[in-house]
């Protein structure tokens, strides 16, 4: 059985990843089409707008279901909803003819359109919503209609938390001066099928009473519409739309509350609010327990190396989200619980709730969850967790040892684009995840009392790699002094960002300039500055992402700062909000929730510059740009604890405060761009 899986997962990393659809049109890039609101929302007011038709979607998620809903409002302001429905952990039968993947991506899941709606009579006369005044999005999607026959309706969709249900409240105010005699033609939709756990049984319905209702001038009825799955004799939910949203506020008030970011940009600290939330509401109930996944239509119940164990693990920590921590060493145990004895490569995924290992290429993860569970150990500072992790870190570093070539670099068959564009036998990003996860690994090594001489040996691979890097990698592109991404390779790549990522920066003016000048365009840092390419516009957010972080790191603040402003007004305010996303073309700028993580470390590790030492303990080297005075991280979790960081520029120096639970821990004074030691 295990063959065949991974055969079908070598086949799929084998096949075109990219897809035909392409509902989202890049010609609105430039557009801005929302305003962030004080109460952590933004709003599309409609009044005005000229700039119709208009289509967007927006993914949401709770631990058993999640959604992908789109709406389109027409030249008449007239509203049409898509919505994709999906439940995780029900997997269904395919055709013979299906491609490979969707053997082990097969999730229960339909589309739903607004003819599963209830009709609506009011007094005799088919109830047809207004125009569409405003959208607003909260963690939560709300759209509010202009009153039709007196009658106005505001609709909020919402994720349940923990059940396999989704909600759209809808809300008949009477706006009219006149009593609304109102008809609900209730629904009930029921689909039956065999999966491979037995029988699935989805239902739409509503709660709202059969008899006729009268509303008075002002007064308002509310009732939910709910799409809910159940496997074989499961009882029938209960919960109301009060219900479900009363825990997802509760969720979003917790995740808002905690690692807040304060700049003079407010477009910075909402985007960075919201990446919050998209990142921790990902989280899926499985076999592994609680595990987060990348979601997108595609990635649920199932973890990566690079999506999990490099990506959103390490950030939880800082967040303090309980959920989101929990998840983040069920995806380490996985990896932990199996590596190869014969130091053959692990595996890159666990899909299907852990029943698939995927896929059979190197992608340099060895190097990935190195990196990333050293960082995870470390910002949570708890000795236990670290020496749990402790041995899968050791054996994944001992393999990048092994794939040492000749030239001292790290060998991997791919990277984390998995072969959709050619990376040679060694590849600048594996060699600098290594790097940092040996750096890394010696600061936990040191602070869980490891011996000397493995920390020096750790310490002693980083500085040895380091060198061999810049004599393999190292090259004139473009007639710029940067890196070339492989041996031979003429064209600038995106990932040549994680050198500055690491703290290496001696090819920094060049790197910058091949980022932000011949690789950037309107939606970020191109994957490759090539003309040759099919897409020669391609992109993935991460690589964007990554390029932020590296450039905080070199100390580029003001260059960074620029194009960090006009990527995050475009991802916010623009046409496709309100998250970073995966891709384009492949996966029609899907909203994965890890790319979402990483947009919260280019602060966390990027401007701030947190580097954790041990587990009470940080190293700070915050980047403020010229034109800030100010900056703060409050209810940072880390470390086992909860602190505040306030750094103000005076006289050409920046003071750092650090209060530890309210009480002041840390005062001092440096130059701009020296490093600060906090102790907790």
């Amino acid at each position: 059985m295990k063959f065949r899986y991974l055969l079908a997962c070598l086949l799929l990393c084998l096949s075109s990843p990219f897809l035909a659809q392409d509902t989202i049109s890049l010609d609105k890039t430039k557009e801005t089409f929302w305003k962030i609101q004080k109460d952590n929302q933004i709003l599309w007011e409609l009044e005005n707008e000229t700039r119709l038709p208009h289509q967007d979607n927006i993914e949401m998620s709770g631990q058993k279901v999640a959604a992908i809903i789109t709406y389109q409002i027409d030249e008449n302001k007239q509203l049409e909803v898509d919505r994709h429905i999906i439940f995780p952990q029900l997997r269904v039968h395919i055709n013979s003819g299906s491609s490979k993947w969707s053997a082990y991506r097969a999730y229960l899941k339909d589309d739903y359109s607004d003819q599963f709606l209830p009709s609506l009579i009011v007094n005799g006369k088919t109830f047809q919503p207004g125009a569409v005044e405003k959208v607003s999005i909260s963690g939560m999607l709300d759209i509010t209609h202009l009153p039709a026959s007196g009658l106005s309706l505001h609709r909020t969709f919402v994720p349940s938390m923990t059940e396999r249900l989704f909600v759209e409240e809808w809300t008949l105010t009477n706006e009219s001066d006149t009593i609304k005699n109102l008809q609900i033609g209730n629904i009930y939709f029921q689909q039956k099928q065999i999966g491979l756990q037995g029988m699935y049984v989805r239902e739409i319905y509503s709660d709202a009473q059969e008899e006729a209702i009268d509303l008075t001038p002002g007064s308002s009825y509310t009732f939910g519409i709910y799409t809910a799955a159940y496997l074989n004799d499961e009882p029938k939910l209960t919960s109301s739309s009060e219900d479900v949203m009363a825990a997802r506020e509760l969720f979003l008030g917790e995740i808002w509350d905690n690692l807040i970011l304060e700049t003079p940009d407010p477009v910075l600290n909402i985007l960075f609010g919201f990446s919050k939330v998209r990142a921790s509401e990902s989280i899926f109930d499985s076999p592994m327990g609680l595990v987060h996944s990348p979601g997108g239509g595609r990635y649920y119940t199932g973890v990566w190396a690079n999506d999990q164990a490099e990506y959103s693990g390490p950030f939880f920590p800082y967040l303090g989200y309980k959920i989101g921590n929990v998840a983040a060493m069920n995806a380490y145990r996985k990896f932990a619980q199996n590596l190869p004895e014969d130091y053959s490569n692990v595996f890159a995924s666990f899909e299907m709730g852990g029943d698939l290992p995927c896929c059979g290429t190197d992608r340099g993860d060895a190097a990935m969850i190195a990196y990333g569970a050293s960082q995870y150990a470390l910002s949570l500072g708890d000795p236990k967790i670290g020496e749990e992790l402790w041995p899968m870190i050791e054996w994944c570093l001992e393999y990048c040892k092994q794939q040492k070539n000749e030239a001292g670099v790290i060998k991997s068959e791919s990277d984390e684009m998995e072969g959709r564009i050619p990376t040679g036998t060694a590849n600048l990003a594996t060699s600098s995840l290594a790097y940092g996860g040996w750096k890394t690994a010696a600061l936990l090594g040191s602070a869980l009392g490891k011996s000397k001489e493995q920390v020096k040996g750790y310490e002693a691979e980083s500085i040895a790699l380091r060198s061999a890097m810049e004599n393999y990698f190292g090259a004139e592109i473009e007639g710029l002094q940067t890196y070339q991404y492989f041996e031979g390779h003429p064209f600038l790549r995106h990932w040549i960002c994680m050198p500055l990522v690491m703290g290496i920066d001696k090819r920094k003016e060049g790197t910058l300039d091949a980022l932000f000048t011949k690789l950037w365009a309107d939606n970020g840092v191109k994957v490759e500055f090539n003309p040759n390419l099919i897409e020669p516009d391609l992109f993935w957010d991460r690589g964007t992402l990554y390029a932020f972080r590296g450039a905080f790191t070199a100390g580029a603040a003001d260059r960074a700062l620029e194009k960090l402003l006009s990527y995050s007004k475009t991802r916010l305010l623009g046409f496709h909000v309100p998250y970073v996303v995966e891709a384009w073309p492949e996966g029609n700028m899907a909203h994965l929730s890890a790319e979402s993580a990483l947009y919260c470390r280019i602060f966390t590790e990027g401007l701030f510059g947190i580097r954790p030492i041990d587990f009470k303990s940080f190293k700070l080297k915050p980047q403020m740009p010229t034109s800030w005075n100010n900056m703060a991280l409050r209810n940072v979790k880390a470390l086992g604890t909860s602190f505040d960081i306030f750094i103000v520029k005076k006289n050409e120096q920046l003071e750092v405060r650090v209060l530890e639970k309210g009480e002041l821990v840390f005062r001092a004074a440096k130059p701009m761009g020296e490093e600060f030691l906090v102790e907790l």
